[in-house]
């Protein structure tokens, strides 16, 4: 009975159904029945044989264990519970034809649950939104160069144009007239600042020596009693004509700080209105151009879209050289009242302080000082004091 049952067990073939799985026939039945009865029976060694040569080998194969003693097998029940085959799970092939699938979870479900075991997403996408920003800077900044850049090539085309006679400028001869006249004034202007400040630099350093002079007579008066008066007479002189000299030095220093304030800031501020205005108009006359050589061109629908586009910056180009020579025009009005104000009251000052101090009319030039409240400077003022020094 042992020798069948392992000769069965040696030589049993193992079937293979289609899927690939072993398939599970009678004879697996009745070996496992016979197996569990050699296994509480316990064999006799004495019995069996080994089979070496395996299924279909010969018959000299065989070799009897007839000699072999040893002790009996012993019934081990972990072992049938080893043999027995897990719990059968969903076949892969029939998942994917959808046979016997469970129900997945749906999108929003596993998206929170990653969300819940990934929590730095969040993080990433405020990364994501900086970093859209920052795409968002760089794009503005692209097309404002990229504006920048198509509005010189149009500036300076039309620059050119006007230089070489081939493009027309918008004039507007009344305001031009003004503007020269204002250039030409600024000019005059300046050469009187410049020589108003070298008479002042002048008369400063005569008043000095003067006032040197003065001193050496006055000291030399003292120490010559034969000539103590002559010495005398001409340092009082030299000091009168250096109190008087500081106070018309006063005068003209504050004719030349008007002067300045009217050449240097109040026209200065016109001439730039001026520059943006010119600016605007080579600007203004650059998209005007533009607008005609579109208008002459055929009339295709991309030529449509043109046209509108250089339209509406015709139109925005022509509001702003509008708005800044209303500016300028206005600016030139209040600078011309402005002038002729300051002027009037700066030359009489001037006069009548150079003509009281070479007339030698002290009280004259005292009173011209009140009258245009010109405060007179003590000498040395314009020094610094020895604390500002250190």
């Amino acid at each position: 009975m042992a020798d069948s049952i392992m000769s069965k067990a040696a030589t049993m073939e193992i079937p293979i159904n289609s899927n690939g799985d072993t398939g599970t026939l009678q004879e697996d039945d009745s070996l496992e029945q016979d197996l569990q009865q050699v296994m509480v029976s316990g064999p006799n060694l004495n019995e069996t044989s080994i089979v070496s040569g395996g299924y279909g080998g010969p018959a000299g194969g065989i070799i009897p264990t007839s000699s072999i003693k040893g002790p009996a097998v012993r019934f081990n029940p972990e072992y049938l519970d080893r043999r027995r085959a897990p719990a059968p799970g969903p076949d892969i092939r029939m998942k994917s034809r959808g046979v016997g699938l469970p129900k997945s979870q749906s999108a929003a479900s596993r998206l929170a649950q990653h969300t819940d075991q990934h929590p730095g997403s969040s993080n990433n996408n405020g990364g994501n939104s900086t970093e859209e920003v920052s795409r968002g800077v760089a794009v503005e900044k692209l097309d404002s160069v990229k504006k920048w850049g198509i509005n010189t090539y149009k500036c300076t085309k039309q620059m050119f144009s006007e230089r070489f006679g081939r493009g027309s400028r918008t004039v507007d001869l009344e305001l031009e007239a003004q503007i020269d006249v204002l250039k030409e004034t600024k000019n005059k202007y300046e050469n009187i600042l410049r020589l108003a400040t070298a008479l002042t630099s002048h008369f400063q350093s005569m008043v000095q020596t003067q006032q040197a002079l003065g001193d050496t007579f006055a000291d030399l008066s003292q120490k010559s009693p034969e000539l103590q008066d002559e010495f005398g007479y001409n340092a009082e002189t030299q000091k009168l004509l250096c109190r008087n000299g500081e106070a018309l030095l006063s005068a003209v220093n504050f004719f030349v700080s008007s002067v300045d304030t009217l050449v240097n800031k109040t026209m200065e501020d016109t001439l730039t209105t001026i520059k943006l205005y010119e600016n605007t108009r080579l600007e203004f006359d650059a998209y005007r151009s533009d607008l005609e050589e579109l208008s002459l061109g055929p009339r295709d629908a991309a030529t449509m879209v043109r046209i509108d586009v250089a339209q509406h910056d015709y139109q925005i180009y022509r509001d702003k050289y509008e708005r800044l020579r209303s500016d300028v025009t206005i600016k030139l009005k209040f600078l011309e009242e402005n002038k002729v104000k300051v002027m009037h009251k700066q030359l009489l000052l001037f006069h009548n302080a150079i003509s009281a101090y070479f007339a030698g009319n002290q009280e004259q030039l005292e009173q011209t000082l009140i009258q245009f409240n010109v405060k007179l400077k003590p000498p040395g003022s314009d020094k610094p004091s020895w604390l500002e020094e250190q």
